[in-house]
């Protein structure tokens, strides 16, 4: 009760008659998905007297049914933030809330000193200069310019037609130069002098006055009317905003004509809600409606309601887009100051301690890769008891301390249960498990960029020396492929080693195609921002496995059951068989035969065929890494033998080079059964990790994205299947298939 009240609170801080429709859609979405009634959201909508019809949240609230990504209580408290809202300090946070950024960031004007700046109209009055001067520092001479002198009514309001959008500013400028006594209606057609006119501040292509038929994002629209005129003028000119033209509306607001110079429309959006967010900071509330690039803005040289609308300013500010962004940021530059090193030449700061033994040091970065079936889940969580209990992992040894396990893929029993199993597989005594937090967010994961903050405020006593983060795909932000947007992401990581002094560890799979002959740097998918941020990486590299190896292991398995089970039953019986035989499978079975009774040898058989069988589910691999603080290591070989790896001490694994690496006439080629089965159990592999609630569905895009392949050989992967079919863009499970692990 005290959640729902809270927010209805914060709606009160949002005047829907400022909000986009969307916008004011997210609201009724938002309360829904809290538990909210249609007559809530009615109430609230009411305020905007202007376009509230009554039924309306009624109808559209019946559409609410729903999806996989839903609006949320914190769209609210964000919004409610942006218009001035501030949380009580110290109050428990939900999952939904916000964390609030700095409130200095991006703050350049000081409100509680800010003077209104004084607006005068002009004396002098020369509509036709002022529109001239408008469209001169607006628009290329042959640029179409959208306008609108004509309107309609609705519910008593006036409102813009569509308007011309087919005359370039050449047209306008000779009509213009042919007006007489300074009446522009001459040159742009009769108006309403109640409603006033508009003009679109982006050239047109002459078609159609939308979005998609602007030419060039070159301005955006700042307008605020519920700031004190001449303190929106102060303001403008305070933040130096890079305005091309400032036009009064003739009523409560003043236009700025902003330059933003994106190269495309993702630009653009990304550049006005940048600047719209610098404005609402600094005091200067923002109608979020003008954010569209063939918005209308308020034509100078026109009378509206008996009240001129007219020119006030051109070209102020910073001369352009770069220049005012850069001066922004490096108002709110909170970096360090350079030093010089001849200060602590002769008091070096210490360096951190080891986390792990020659690979990373606590408080840094690590990102272990591989392809699927490497166990790279297995292989973290060890790596989670090792730290723990201040053991090995691989061959390393760990610093033995508390450890926070982020789980985004596993349910929250199969998690724990993997946990014991690995250390009864280990043969470790659970000493230290109090050392061991596991935070399960499998269906409730968010992107890194809102995850690291609720991260960090859980963990910031807690004294965790190591977070490990399994797996990353689930809190990716922005393309993979992207270098600048995979380096915001790889910065949160940055952020949780800042804010809380601890290691980030986290993993990530192989691109798809052959990985033998690339570096091991090079093989984890996307950007290369992945391998070269981390300042450890490990790779796994599967290594194929011949006969011979195969056969090797078999007989030494053969072996360790027999004497297993001898131990069970003798003390002494090692001083029977010369110590050669007992590395002979042949011979310790002969010796068995002999000294075992009948009864006991059908049970030997069982324990010697389950080793045997467990030697062919094994997998092998080598681990290479690319170390920043540490000399390079020379490639460790692991068995893989579920749910644990240990590191290959007899040497086998050193000569097998990855199948890849191979010449041609080396590599076996797969049977056209096992290429299927390996699909196979890839696609069933995908599925079952992007399951999240086990209803058998799952989106076609996760898979790809889980597999990394295209959308038309994934189609191919599932259409070759019995287990799993495909349409509308969802795969089913319609059979359970069986895996051989």
């Amino acid at each position: 009760m005290k959640q729902k009240t809270g927010l209805l609170e914060l709606i009160g801080y949002i005047d829907p008659a400022d909000l986009a429709y969307q916008d004011w859609v997210n609201v009724g979405m938002a309360l829904k998905h809290e538990g909210f009634s249609a007559a809530d959201w009615d109430a609230w909508s009411r305020r905007d007297t202007g376009r509230y019809h009554a039924g309306e949240c009624a109808r559209k609230w019946e559409t609410f049914r729903g999806n996989g990504n839903p609006v949320t209580g914190g769209t609210i408290v964000q919004m409610a933030m942006e218009r001035g809202w501030v949380p009580k300090q110290g109050h428990e946070l939900d999952w939904d809330d916000v964390i609030a950024e700095d409130k200095d960031d991006l703050v350049v004007v000081d409100r509680s000193w800010i003077e209104g700046k004084e607006i005068r109209e002009p004396k002098v009055w020369d509509p036709v200069k002022e529109l001239t001067t408008y469209i001169e520092t607006l628009f290329g001479t042959d640029e179409k310019v959208g306008y609108v002198t004509k309107v309609w009514e609705r519910d008593g309001r006036k409102l813009p037609s569509k308007g011309c959008f087919d005359r370039t500013a050449r047209q306008l400028l000779q009509a213009l130069s042919r007006c007489k006594s300074g009446d522009i209606a001459d040159a742009v057609g009769d108006y309403d002098p109640e409603a006033g006119a508009w003009i679109r501040f982006n050239p047109l292509d002459g078609k159609d006055c939308r979005d998609e038929n602007v030419t060039d994002y070159r301005y955006a629209l700042v307008e605020s009317d519920s700031v004190d005129l001449e303190k929106q003028n102060a303001i403008i000119r305070e933040l130096e905003l890079p305005v091309a033209c400032l036009v009064h509306s003739g009523n409560k607001s003043i236009h700025a004509i902003v330059k933003v110079d994106a190269a495309d429309f993702q630009e653009y959006r990304k550049r006005v809600d940048y600047l719209y967010k610098v404005c609402e900071k600094n005091g200067l509330k923002i109608d979020r409606q003008n954010k569209n690039p063939s918005r209308l803005s308020r034509m100078p040289g026109i009378m509206r309601n008996g009240k001129k609308q007219f020119l006030m300013d051109t070209s102020i500010g910073k001369p352009s887009w770069d220049e005012w962004y850069e001066w922004i940021e490096s108002i709110n530059d909170d970096l360090p100051e350079p030093e010089s090193i001849a200060d602590v030449w002769d008091n070096l700061p210490e360096l951190s301690p080891p986390l792990i033994e020659n690979v990373l040091r606590q408080g840094h970065k690590m990102l272990l890769a591989g392809p699927s079936k490497a166990g790279k889940s297995f292989g973290l969580i060890e790596l989670c008891c090792a730290i723990a209990e201040g053991r090995k992992w691989f061959s390393w040894y760990c610093a033995q301390g508390k450890v926070l396990y982020v789980n985004l893929e596993l349910d929250r029993a199969s998690c724990l249960h993997r946990f014991k199993d690995v250390y009864d597989a280990l043969g470790w005594a659970p000493e230290h498990l109090e050392n061991i937090h596991v935070w399960n967010l499998r269906g409730k994961s968010v992107p890194m960029d809102k995850l690291s903050p609720k991260l960090i405020r859980r963990a910031v006593k807690k004294d965790y020396i190591a977070v490990i983060i399994d797996p990353i795909y689930k809190v990716i932000t922005g393309d993979e492929n992207s270098a600048d947007q995979m380096a915001r992401f790889c910065n949160q990581f940055d952020k949780v080693c800042t804010e809380l002094g601890t290691a980030v560890i986290y993993c990530h799979h192989h691109s798809k195609g052959v990985q033998g002959s690339k570096r091991a740097m090079d093989r984890a998918s996307g950007s290369g921002v992945f391998a070269r941020d981390p300042d450890a990486l490990l790779d796994l590299i599967e290594l194929e496995l011949n006969e011979d190896i195969l056969k090797q292991e078999e007989n030494k398995a053969g072996c360790d059951a027999c004497a297993a089970f001898l131990n069970e039953i003798y003390d002494d019986w090692e001083e029977d068989i010369s110590p050669d035989a007992v590395y002979s499978f042949v011979q310790m079975l002969a010796y068995c035969e002999k000294k075992l009774d009948r009864n006991s040898m059908p049970e030997l058989k069982k324990a010697v065929e389950k080793a045997k069988k467990k030697v062919q589910e094994m997998s092998a691999w080598r681990v290479e890494g690319t170390l920043r603080e540490f000399p390079k290591f020379a490639p460790v070989n692991l068995w893989f033998d579920h749910p644990i790896h240990h590191v290959d001490l007899s040497g086998v694994l050193g000569d097998i080079q990855p199948e890849t690496e191979k010449p041609a006439w080396q590599k076996r080629k797969k049977t056209p059964e096992e290429r299927k089965k390996e699909k196979e159990d890839s696609l069933r592999t995908a599925f079952d990790a992007s399951d999240l609630d086990g209803s058998g569905s799952v989106k076609i895009s996760d898979l790809m994205t889980y597999m990394g392949v295209s959308a038309n050989t994934m189609k191919k992967y599932v259409d070759g299947s019995k287990e799993f079919r495909r349409g509308n863009g969802i795969v089913f499970r319609v059979s359970k298939g069986k895996s051989d692990t």
